[in-house]
């Protein structure tokens, strides 16, 4: 055997022992890395990485969540994570690269309060720059203000503030319904077309299922609208194979929209109390026998068929009038907190629920978020510290 293999084998024996004689508390370090480079999305300086270490030695007092909490205490989890997070949800692209706006100021500023998330399809909530920050303030007709917080890369940690949605866009409270009536959303899905598309993307975004995943044509028709043809193409198998298994239950709940409608004109969100937008009469003659809306009352159908599964809340009614009560059936069911628990995973882990662990863990950060008063922060800590591993 000539030297340089016997060098060569000499120095990877001194690195494996090097490896394994180093203490337990160096994988420690690098999970506390690894837990703050995702929550934050940058590196931790070095006394709070000794912080984080400190934490999930278990020899030390402490535990891995408040690691967590400490790496979310970075401005950059305000900034960069939570504006990234929210920000797919805001268009019909999904896309993260928009401008900052309500919506994504909202959901940053409720999970950095821990608000009741369950009520981000309902309050009467937005959130803000305090005054003066920038010289925009914030208007129902634009986004200046959150363009200029952004632009100005303001630390939304510490400038954002809590307000009633319903003094900014001049609604009644009652009229508001979270993010559902936030600028951003009205201007994606409240534009043009039938409403159609807010509930759409509510339940994409916010129950993690699209249309074709709830689809029930065992459901009563009777609250299809009239736009909707029975016979298209001139093949009626096309309705009821097809279109009569998503309009079931949709069209019966996006009735709860009915006065809202977003004003390209003006660039802000209308509401017409007591008169239904003539956008629901759109191509009535499509089929004259079908629903004509009469007003905001809208009814769950799923509640009594095959998606009953999505676990809405039995306390609840299961009707009503307006998004405000829609938004609180729609938030208050299983499927809008698992939903959220799969969101986060999916940031922190940096991959979907892939196996029974993963399921199951899924399972019981929702439990816990669910029985705990919708605190998102807890669902962030939750999912870093099973994932920190990883």
């Amino acid at each position: 055997m000539n030297n340089t293999v016997c060098k060569t084998r000499a120095i990877i024996t001194a690195m494996l022992v090097a490896v394994f004689a180093m203490p337990a508390n160096a994988g420690y370090r690098e999970q506390a890395k690894r837990m703050h480079d995702r929550i934050a999305g940058v590196p931790p300086s070095a006394a709070v990485l000794q912080q984080m270490e400190d934490a999930i030695n278990p020899a030390l007092p402490g535990n891995a969540e408040s690691a967590a909490v400490i790496a979310m205490d970075n401005v950059n989890f305000y900034n960069v994570t939570l504006k990234n997070f929210a920000a797919p949800w805001t268009n019909r692209d999904r896309s993260v690269f928009v401008p900052l706006n309500d919506y994504i100021a909202t959901v940053i500023g409720m999970v950095r309060d821990d608000r009741p998330f369950n009520t981000l399809l309902s309050a009467d909530i937005t959130y803000v720059g305090r005054p003066g920050i920038v010289v925009a303030a914030p208007s129902a007709n634009n986004n200046l203000h959150y363009e200029q917080l952004e632009a100005g890369n303001i630390n939304l940690r510490d400038e954002l503030e809590f307000t009633q949605q319903s003094l900014i866009n001049g609604l009644p409270t009652s009229a508001t319904a979270g993010i559902i009536t936030s600028r951003a959303a009205s201007q994606a899905f409240f534009v043009a077309g039938t409403n159609r598309a807010m509930f759409r993307f509510t339940m994409i975004n916010h129950l993690c299922n699209d249309m074709q995943q709830v689809q029930d044509p065992a459901l009563p028709p009777d609250r299809i609208r009239q736009d909707v043809s029975r016979s298209p193409g001139g093949d009626s198998r096309l309705y009821l194979n097809n279109c009569i298994g998503c309009h079931t239950g949709m069209d019966p709940m996006t009735q709860a929209f009915a006065y809202y409608d977003y004003d390209e004109a003006s660039g802000a969100l209308q509401y017409t109390a007591g008169n239904v937008q003539p956008k629901y009469f759109n191509n009535d003659q499509n089929f004259p026998q079908g629903f004509r809306t009469p007003d905001d009352s809208w009814d769950n159908y799923w509640r009594r068929g095959q998606n009953r599964y999505l676990g809405f809340d039995p306390l609840l009614a299961g009707s009503g009038r307006g998004a405000k009560s829609l938004g609180q059936e729609l938030g208050n069911s299983q499927a809008f907190a698992a939903c959220q628990v799969k969101k986060v995973f999916q940031t922190i882990c940096l991959r979907s629920p892939e196996d029974s662990a993963d399921r199951a863990k899924v399972d019981a950060i929702t439990a816990t978020f669910r029985g705990t008063g919708y605190h998102m922060k807890q669902v962030f800590a939750d999912t870093a510290v099973y994932c920190m591993g990883t």
